[in-house]
């Protein structure tokens, strides 16, 4: 019987909370369909989460343990991922937009002939066909994309898209192992991964984040925004202009050329909404900003404006938050 595959991402021997969305959404798609869900691993030594995939009621699990795997590797990853689809055929895999999926999955797809919809936004089931909803140009608007169950597709979702699923029930999962061999991977290897250091959540991940623009003048004013961000348990972000500016690094960038984030909660200070910048944060579930220009384009979006100097707003919303949350 066809199924419903899950591409599992993992950090520290623990799944990522993307993941986790897309196991739920899988399974409410499968209840419709009528079929099963199942998962795909990839990495190296991990026992411990094809445990965890158990907890989320997937009826099989395909597993590519192997030391090639251990840090992301577009060509093991890309032939682990061929390799199952092959042999499954599954109505549909489910993936994260993150920048790993958004390198490997269009090599499996052009491999495969497949279907591929990306940066998905939401999922039904309509007249018994997979119905995905994404924005187009730069979030101005969306459309519906329709696939029949019988046409093998790939679609990758934006996080935090999602309600929490409620209806998990652990399952013994059969166990599937996988091994890849490709002369590429042996052509280079990731001699030693080096991360930022940081105790705020991945901007992906984020339910809150924190957005400054080029206004913040230096980065050592970022102490004030991480004070906020401590109190909220946010991500902080920077604009494109922050970033050329030299205040923040590449990584910390949310837009059309840097991270495309969808939190519940979104502050923007010191932003003036360029479409660039908006391609990027735009379906955020509730904006805020704070900008000195009443006439900024961002408040066209913001569902709470403020008219102000970020300087002062910011250390008053840090102890009001303060306040409320001690309550």
């Amino acid at each position: 019987m066809k199924n419903i595959l899950v591409f599992i991402e993992h950090k520290q021997a623990k799944i990522k909370s993307t993941s986790v969305e897309l196991l739920g959404q899988a399974h409410r798609l499968a209840k419709e369909l009528s079929t099963d869900v199942h998962a795909l691993v990839v990495g190296h030594q991990v026992d411990e989460i094809v445990e965890q995939v158990s907890a989320f009621g997937v009826k099989k699990v395909f597993v590519c343990d192997q030391e090639n795997a251990a840090t992301y590797h577009p060509s093991v990853y890309a032939d682990a991922i061929t390799d199952v689809l092959q042999n499954e055929t599954p109505i549909a895999l489910l993936a994260t937009a993150g920048s790993s999926m958004k390198d490997v999955l269009p090599k499996v797809t052009a491999r495969l002939d497949w279907v591929m919809i990306s940066e998905g936004i939401d999922t039904a089931v309509q007249d018994g066909r997979i119905a995905v909803k994404r924005p187009m140009y730069s979030g101005k608007c969306t459309a519906w994309a329709q696939i029949n169950t019988d046409t093998p597709a790939i679609f990758t979702f934006r996080p935090n898209v999602f309600e929490a699923y409620t209806g998990f029930v652990a399952a013994n999962a059969e166990k599937v192992a996988i091994s890849v061999s490709t002369s590429l991977s042996e052509q280079w290897k990731c001699v030693e991964r080096i991360a930022p250091t940081s105790d705020k959540p991945d901007l992906v991940e984020a339910s809150v984040i924190v957005a400054v623009g080029r206004s913040i003048k230096s980065a050592e004013n970022f102490a004030m925004v991480d004070q906020l961000a401590s109190v909220l348990e946010a991500g902080v972000g920077a604009s494109r202009a922050a970033v050329d500016a030299g205040y923040a690094p590449h990584s910390m960038q949310i837009g059309q050329t840097g991270k495309v984030v969808n939190p519940k909660l979104y502050f923007a200070f010191g932003i003036s909404g360029a479409i660039q910048h908006l391609a990027g944060m735009r379906t955020s579930k509730v904006i805020v900003a704070v900008n000195t220009d009443k006439e900024a384009p961002i408040f066209q979006y913001a569902d709470y404006g403020i008219v102000g100097d970020m300087f002062e707003v910011v250390p008053m919303l840090t102890e009001s938050c303060k306040k409320l949350l001690a309550e």
